[in-house]
């Protein structure tokens, strides 16, 4: 890696200027949910130990937790070999992570070629956002 070049110069932002990101917890493993950022949103992720996405639907900065209450502390964050996807270990607060009241966003199976819910709703959405 190039010591030389800043660590988000060292990124390998796609053409919209965004890079995926694995939020995992950090004490269990269990991969979370699958998100986007931009430069603004790791600075911002990176200064102040939460998660901050940048939402492609709205276009603006989301900060994990601003409606719910649900936020991802930052425990550590890591770029892969390619330097084009960021893993965040968080813990996640309230225990939800998934806009559908549920602990992840990877709630449904492929069984029989069908999608199946396999995980239930920790919370009723409706109560999560007013």
């Amino acid at each position: 890696m190039n010591t030389t070049l800043s660590w988000l110069e060292q990124i390998a932002w796609n053409e919209q200027g965004l890079i995926p990101v694995i939020a995992q917890e950090a004490s269990t493993g269990q991969v979370l949910m699958f998100a986007w950022m931009n430069r603004e949103a790791l600075q911002l992720t990176v200064t102040e130990k939460r998660a901050v996405y940048w939402s492609r639907s709205r276009q603006k900065l989301w900060f994990k937790g601003e409606e719910s209450g649900h936020v991802q502390q930052v425990k550590d964050i890591r770029l892969d070999c390619d330097n084009d996807v960021i893993l965040l270990q968080v813990e996640q607060l309230g225990g939800i992570a998934c806009h559908t009241g549920r602990h992840h966003c990877f709630f449904q199976q492929l069984q029989d070629s069908q999608w199946v819910t396999v995980e239930p709703v920790k919370k009723d959405p409706q109560t999560i956002y007013r």
